[in-house]
């Protein structure tokens, strides 16, 4: 999924100067070579296509006139921006620990330090009051690069040896590298292009997945022994739809393989104790049917959806898993089930009712089952680090819109949860003068779209707030639900009176697979509609106005925004997109770029009329018209390996040339090595988000002092 950006996208705005017309300062303009493609009859005429062309000084130049441009409009916003800056870094804990988990002999766990941009790895042996072992400090691993990224992270059994990968350029290009625990020392092996990493039981082999240079499609898997010079190809998968990764069972009894579409799956399982065996397949291949494996006992627990898109649990014989499987979990219309942990004597189900995550705890040996209960009518709980296998307690965290990120060890037999810790708000934070809403906007067709809102409280508002600035996050693709998480930096737009809101749009996974079927291939455009949907409701129930509104999404919540500002560009006033994926048509018909082939079952496949058809009449940057459109931010990193640089490039520059009003736009590309998700450093994240927030805040008129 290249168009999913790798944390959950947070945007605002505020400030006391309004940029409301054309400045002293002008845009910089990019120059027009005419290229032509011909596709199904249809002239793609692109102008800007020799932006792709990364190695061209003249590419180079015209992005760092852009980022001219952006540093001298924003320049008197820099005091709101240090000031944005300070406020959200002045809720932080800035040293602080994640809560231990164990595994194996030891306790683990991450910590932060203040004035340092990475998270430091470390770990305790036998008891929390043991002596603290450091074994892995990004700092450390990021002096001499502006940018990174750790990927994997496997421990070997014994606890020796670690395996890692990191990324230093943000293009998500990951290396292997193996070290000693015991000594500190690092090994020669290396590998690169790596996805993923898993070791098996004898502590001196391991599994990982490597990528194609090229697609960045994850298609290879290799056995690796330490320190042996070659490794061993133990599958390559042929269809350019499939990605392959490797895991191992809580259990810890098995080393799973698997390769995935985004409608189809296949699972392999070899004993952890047999490294040098060959994988099994679970029940093969079947087009159209997803399984997903954990492990408990002599039985396999399946995941499927072989009878019903919400799919259904099953049981299978670890001797013979392709075959009479047993029902535990029926398929339910009103349920999705998301995950299955399995554990000695119990399983947890991650499940998805009404749009709202719960747990379904089952005994394994009685069958009787119960939901964890939650007080909040909208929050997002999630599975925590469950590493040991026999236990009798689950961890699990919780946040919403008002909570902040919490986490909880629940003990299945007595039903008791234990807080183990709240992620601290600075500066006397109090919950109850922030409330959180669910509403619903009807869809052309009449489906009801959820919305989620939260907001300060403002005493002499009697009911809901107001005619308010109001800033909405949408996304709405590869069935990924946008939940609601609790932002500390999100005060800054609350305290000065500013709704935040998402919108629950089809082709995400809030309501079920449904909820995705029906907003990806040929019927995509509702994701469009949805959100237009629910803004237009918004502004009818009084919660904001056309004049306050500003939208915002990122990598394909990017499509989103473009795909709206071309069908509606008088329903907003601020529109800010993120590594937006706008270039659809040239992107979709070039199978040599990352990811393209695979996502044909997401978007469609342009080599097909029909899905071309569609897809044209919807894309972003094929759809671009002389007519006002409203005041936009841009931003993208020039090493972005999931939607490329050139993408909201040539947006932007066709944009500025199509347009016939003097509204603001700007474009900000992370030329220093920055990925899909931006900066890695924490700190330098705070500071993208403060210029966002001054950008949009500025732009909607917001003065309010916070309170």
């Amino acid at each position: 999924m290249r168009r999913l950006l790798p944390f959950l996208f947070v945007c605002a705005v505020l400030s006391t100067t309004v940029f409301a017309g054309p400045t002293a300062v002008q845009p910089p303009v990019a120059a027009r070579k005419p290229h032509l493609a011909v596709a199904h009859g249809d002239t793609l005429r692109d102008d800007y296509f020799w932006m792709r062309e990364k190695t061209n000084p003249e590419v180079v130049k015209y992005l760092e006139d852009e980022n001219a441009y952006v540093d001298a409009v924003m320049d008197p916003t820099r005091p709101l921006q240090e000031s944005l800056y300070e406020e959200m870094l002045g809720r932080i804990k800035e040293t602080d620990a994640n809560v231990p988990y164990r595994e194996g002999a030891y306790f683990y766990y991450s910590r932060t330090e203040q004035g340092k941009q990475y998270p430091i790895r470390c770990r305790k042996k036998g008891s929390l009051d043991a002596r603290e072992e450091i074994i892995l400090d990004g700092n450390a691993l990021a002096v001499g690069h502006a940018f990174m990224s750790v990927g994997d992270v496997s421990i070997s059994d014994d606890g020796n040896l670690l395996a890692f990968s990191t990324d230093s350029t943000g293009f998500r290009q990951y290396d292997l590298q193996v070290k000693d625990l015991r000594s500190g020392e690092m090994f020669s092996d290396h590998a690169e292009r790596v996805t993923s990493i898993t070791w098996a039981a004898d502590n001196k082999t391991m599994f990982y997945t490597q990528e194609d240079p090229v697609t960045k499609r994850s298609f290879r898997a290799y056995r690796h022994v330490l320190g042996s010079e070659s490794d061993d190809l133990v599958y390559e998968e042929k269809d350019e739809l499939y990605d392959v990764w490797t895991w191992r069972t809580r259990s810890q009894a098995y080393v799973m393989m698997g390769a995935s579409s985004s409608t189809t799956s296949e699972m392999w399982f070899l004993a952890a104790d047999r490294p040098e065996a060959v994988f099994a397949s679970i029940a093969g291949r079947t087009d159209g049917r997803e399984y997903y494996v954990d492990h408990a006992g002599d039985r396999f627990y399946i995941r499927t959806n072989d009878r019903g898109r919400n799919f259904r649990l099953v049981t299978a014989s670890v001797s013979a898993p392709g075959t009479n499987w047993t029902e535990v979990l029926p398929q339910r219309d009103d349920v999705m089930l998301e995950d299955i942990d399995c554990f000695a004597t119990f399983t947890v189900a991650s499940e998805r009712q009404n749009g709202v995550p719960q747990f379904r705890v089952t005994d394994t040996a009685g069958g009787k089952a119960h939901l964890i209960d939650f007080s909040e009518p909208v929050y997002v709980a999630d599975a925590g680090d469950n590493r040991e296998f026999n236990t009798t307690v689950y961890r699990f965290d919780y946040e919403s819109f008002v909570t902040p990120a919490s986490v909880y060890d629940y003990d299945v037999q007595t039903r008791e949860r234990k807080l183990l810790k709240q992620q601290p708000v600075l500066g006397g934070y109090d919950p109850k003068k922030y409330r959180s809403e669910r509403l619903y906007a009807t869809a052309k067709d009449g489906t009801r779209i959820p919305i989620s809102i939260v907001y300060r409280i403002d005493e002499k508002e009697k009911k809901q707030p107001r005619n308010r600035a109001l800033l909405m996050l949408g996304y709405g693709s590869y069935g990924v639900s946008m939940d609601v998480r609790f932002s500390s930096a999100r005060l800054s737009l609350l305290d000065r009176g500013m709704i935040y809101g998402i919108a629950h749009i089809r082709g995400g996974g809030e309501m079920g697979k449904r909820w995705h079927e029906e907003g990806r291939l040929m019927t995509k455009k509702n994701t469009f509609t949805d959100f237009i949907n629910c803004c237009e409701y918004l502004i009818a129930e009084g919660y904001t106005s056309k004049e306050k509104l500003a939208v915002t999404g990122g990598s394909a919540g990017g499509l989103l925004m473009g795909a709206v500002a071309n069908m509606r560009p008088d329903l907003f006033k601020v529109v800010f997109a993120a590594v937006p994926f706008v270039d659809v048509m040239n992107t979709m018909l070039d199978p040599s770029l990352p990811l393209t082939v695979g996502e044909y079952l997401e978007w469609g496949n342009p080599n097909e009329k029909p899905a071309y058809d569609y897809m044209r009449a919807y894309s972003p940057y094929d759809n671009l018209e002389k007519k006002d459109y409203p005041i936009m931010l841009v931003r993208t990193s020039f090493n972005d390996s999931q939607v490329m640089y050139w993408e909201p490039t040539k947006w932007v520059a066709k944009l500025r040339a199509t347009k016939t009003d003097h509204n603001l736009l700007l474009f900000k590309t992370k030329l220093d090595p920055g990925g899909h998700g931006g900066a890695s450093g924490r700190y330098d994240r705070l500071r993208d988000v403060a210029f966002d927030y001054a950008f949009i805040l500025t732009q909607l008129g917001v003065t309010r002092v916070p309170q």
